[in-house]
């Protein structure tokens, strides 16, 4: 793709870091360079190493391979404290901070500025916050408390702070995720700020107009390679599109022709104060129905609604053709509709029980006898439906924390199929595990659409939206952008209908 020839030398460069996780390669060969008083945008689908590359940047993570080097000299980080110490600093969406203590506290803290006896210095730590805040053009009291403060200006504090260590290199991490137009205005006008002092600033983003604004360079990520960089004079919001989607699909999907039957699930008006707006769709026994958005778009919070986690404030849910009232997830399985989180670890399974109690739990209704598991039907239960997900274990009664990711989001989708449910929503269903295990569960989700159960997928990889969908909802900021037919889905339409990117 296109380079040019640079005049000022980069203040950081990496240079073929590789990060690897069991089973997944995150970060491959990949190089980078920041350029002092230049903003250069990483934009990329969800998945394809911006993050893991952001951690590696802080300190939080380690490469295995590749170097870090500040203005020629090679880097080590060891901790986020190293990186912070050379001059890296992160701004992140979900910046923690202390809402008890004062912004000048918040600012400074770890590395408050001491009198001669070791102690906290507050009025020479309260004149430096001033400073930095009227550096990033912030009008707020250092001496307020921070739980006193609106979002906007908690977001200016977190600057702050990131700053206040005399950053050479800034990292902006989806920086306007949570703001509105006239607080997206004001970091526009920080990243100004920052390039005028010559801080050499990465900003991540999934909003083009943005990338188009403030960028000077961008650069492309794909499954976790580098797979174009130059300047952005020299580049279209088509180019970046095909770059960031540019690989095939691929045959490892399993071959199946739909065959829809009845509406199973019909969803009208669904809504919630904060998360979603307006949601309505329907769908039929026997077709696996996607939906894809990127982070924050809502989609998870929708289907939480729809078993019980939370409550929806307006809208009606059929199952079969009548109305049901579902305020909890027990009333969900009774109206036979399941869902498989995206977080295993902390929703789907129970580290510390066997796998044969993790897949009867829901079930244990059906299994037992006045007040009595019968153990024998537990594990042909379990024995079955572990046995059709290929689960690779040593034995039933194994603690599943002991398995691989990929094997216990078997055992969660097992648990809840062993249910007998008419209606089972998989959020993210191969999130973070191997091929050969979404292989399995892709094998799977095929053979329970033939079998005439309606599946709901809720998915950020494009391959698996276009291999597996009979059809495509994708969403944008809490509502429903397009629903898509088949034949409609491409890769480039669903990026840009997810990022609101028109044509």
């Amino acid at each position: 793709m296109m380079h040019d020839t640079v005049t000022t030398p980069p203040v950081l460069s990496l240079r073929g870091i590789e990060k690897r996780f069991p089973g997944v390669i995150a970060l491959s060969g990949v190089d980078l360079d920041l350029h002092p008083g230049e903003v250069t945008a990483l934009v990329g689908e969800n998945g394809a190493g911006k993050s893991t590359l952001v951690k590696v940047l802080t300190g939080i993570y380690r490469p295995e391979a590749g170097q870090i080097e500040m203005e020629g000299h090679k880097k080590a980080f060891a901790s986020a404290h190293d990186a912070e110490a050379v001059g890296i600093a992160a701004i992140h969406q979900e910046t923690v901070l202390f809402e008890e203590l004062t912004v000048a506290e918040n600012i400074f803290i770890g590395h408050a500025p001491r009198t001669r006896w070791g102690l906290i210095d507050h009025r020479a730590m309260r004149a430096r916050a001033a400073d930095v805040l009227a550096r990033i053009g912030a009008k707020i009291d250092p001496a307020a408390r921070v739980g006193d403060l609106g979002i906007a200006s908690r977001h200016l504090v977190a600057i702050a702070r990131a700053l206040s260590t005399e950053a050479r290199v800034v990292v902006l991490d989806e920086p306007t995720a949570a703001l509105s137009a006239h607080e997206i205005e004001e970091v526009y006008a920080l990243v100004e700020r920052l390039k005028a002092q010559g801080k050499a600033i990465l900003f991540i983003s999934h909003k083009f107009d943005e990338v188009f604004r403030i960028a000077d360079r961008w650069t492309v990520f794909r499954d976790g390679a580098l797979v174009g960089a130059g300047r952005i004079a020299d580049v279209t919001e088509d180019d970046l599109v095909r770059l960031m989607v540019g690989r095939e699909v691929g045959q490892i999907f399993p071959d199946r022709v739909s065959n829809p039957g009845d509406v199973v699930v019909e969803v009208e008006g669904y809504s919630h104060p904060t998360e979603f707006a307006d949601i309505s769709f329907d769908l039929r026994a026997g077709e696996i129905l996607g939906v894809y958005g990127l982070v924050g778009a809502g989609r998870s919070e929708v289907m939480q609604a729809l078993f019980g986690v939370t409550a929806p404030s307006a809208g009606t849910l059929r199952i079969g053709g009548s109305a049901v009232d579902i305020r909890s997830p027990a009333d969900a399985i009774a109206a036979g509709l399941v869902y498989v989180p995206e977080d295993r670890g902390r929703q789907g399974a129970i580290l510390g029980l066997p796998i044969v109690d993790n897949v009867a739990l829901p079930s244990l209704g059906a299994l037992s006898r006045k007040g009595f598991v019968r153990m024998a039907e537990e594990f042909a239960l379990a024995r079955d439906y572990t046995h059709r997900l290929e689960l690779r274990a040593a034995a039933l009664d194994q603690d599943i924390g002991q398995l691989s990711g990929g094997n216990q989001q078997k055992v969660v989708i097992a648990k809840w199929l062993a249910t007998k449910p008419r209606v089972i929503i998989l959020d993210e269903p191969t999130k973070g595990i191997d091929i050969g295990s979404k292989a399995a569960v892709h094998d799977f989700m095929a053979e329970l659409a033939a079998e005439g159960l309606a599946v709901i997928m809720v998915s950020s990889e494009i391959p698996e939206v276009l291999g597996m969908s009979d059809r495509v909802l994708v969403m944008r900021g809490g509502r429903i952008a397009s629903a898509l037919t088949r034949a409609e889905t491409t890769p480039e339409r669903l990026v840009r209908d997810a990022a609101g990117y028109a044509p």
